[in-house]
């Protein structure tokens, strides 16, 4: 195929290049963003892309404008329900507003976070987003070096763009329900303090609420990892407490323990009582369903990708709070007052955070 000439160049979509290519034009942005697509169709576009001249004139018209309508996000892992909709809230926001997303996923590593959000940055990025599983002094400093603005979500940390769920007033939530359902004595499977919202601040919250002038009250903590798997190899662990309750720092973790109970033929809530966070929607369903604090991720999405937007713009906004809603299902029974446990579902407290 002929090279086009600059001026036929700059008359190309990238329509025409998937056209020529015969793949679809989100293949094509996918491919110029540098997201995934197969080896077999980023050759033929890149073969077509050479033959024309086209990407030159694509990012030179990019460079031209001084805005790239990208945005980075980097992300903690893939294989979670909180992320799924985090992500849906945040293209809820940018799209209409012509920004596209690209993702980098950090394995849950503090390390490849930092290089991620270097990667971005020299990219060219209009702004970087981070799903952070634990903000370090490294993260501060490089923050403050960059000129593309960044907002971090699932941490918190003073003098950064900001906004998370109150992590600390969910595990309250949690302690002040099971202390008013009777128990005594809890498992708490958390994951490292390498988090510290979900590792510290959750676990904090929960222990100040289960044991606050009950010095008999007792929780015995047990780490874990953020998946089913690992949460379902620690039920003999869990077991050897001899509890009444145990508390998953996130509704995944929770499953893990109810499948590792299930088999074993250990009744919840009779024999123990098992409850979690995040309210997912496969809670609702298995049985017994999964008590649980219900987390918005598609608004805490929306709202940092507002937050993003704003600080493109050089607007400092603050957006508010986050609601907490507490669902309390069947999955905990109450200690000394019968052993039937709650029926169905309802919302039975609600916080503004």
């Amino acid at each position: 195929m002929k090279r086009e000439s600059n001026a036929d160049a700059q008359k190309l979509t990238i329509q025409d290049i998937a056209d020529r290519a015969g793949v679809s034009k989100s293949t094509v942005s996918r491919y110029l963003n540098q997201g995934y697509i197969s080896d077999e169709k980023a050759e033929r576009i890149r073969a077509v892309i050479e033959e024309t001249g086209y990407q030159a004139n694509f990012f030179a018209k990019r460079l031209k404008m001084k805005q790239s309508k990208l945005i980075g996000i980097v992300l903690p892992r893939m294989d979670s329900v909180s992320v799924g909709k985090l992500l849906s809230g945040v293209g809820r926001i940018l799209e209409p507003a012509g920004y596209q997303g690209i993702l980098l996923v950090s394995g849950l590593r503090q390390e490849k976070e930092i290089e991620n959000i270097l990667k971005f940055s020299q990219q060219g990025v209009d702004g970087i987003i981070v799903d952070s599983v634990g903000i370090t002094p490294r993260h501060v400093a490089l923050t403050q070096q960059l000129e593309v603005p960044l907002v971090y979500t699932g941490q918190q940390r003073e003098g950064l763009r900001c906004l998370k769920i109150d992590d600390y007033a969910a595990g309250r939530l949690m302690g002040a329900y099971l202390r008013q359902m009777g128990h005594v004595h809890a498992v708490f499977l958390g994951v490292s303090e390498k988090d510290h919202a979900v590792g510290v601040e959750r676990k904090q919250g929960f222990v100040d609420a289960f044991t606050e002038g009950r010095p008999e009250a007792q929780v015995s903590f047990v780490e874990t990892g953020f998946d089913f798997f690992s949460a379902y190899s620690l039920g003999p662990t869990i077991l050897s407490f001899g509890a009444t309750v145990v508390v998953g720092a996130t509704d995944n973790i929770s499953l893990g323990v109810l499948r590792y109970l299930h088999e074993r033929g250990i009744r919840v809530p009779r024999d123990l009582s098992v409850a979690g966070f995040g309210g997912y929607d496969v809670g609702a369903v298995v049985y017994p369903a999964l008590t649980s604090v219900y987390f918005d991720y598609e608004l805490v999405g929306m709202k940092v990708a507002q937050l993003m937007l704003d600080a493109i713009a050089g607007i400092e906004s603050d957006l508010g709070g986050l609601p907490l809603h507490f669902l309390e299902r069947e999955s905990v029974r109450r200690i000394g007052a019968g052993t039937e446990a709650p029926v169905g579902e309802r919302a039975v407290c609600t916080a503004l955070i």
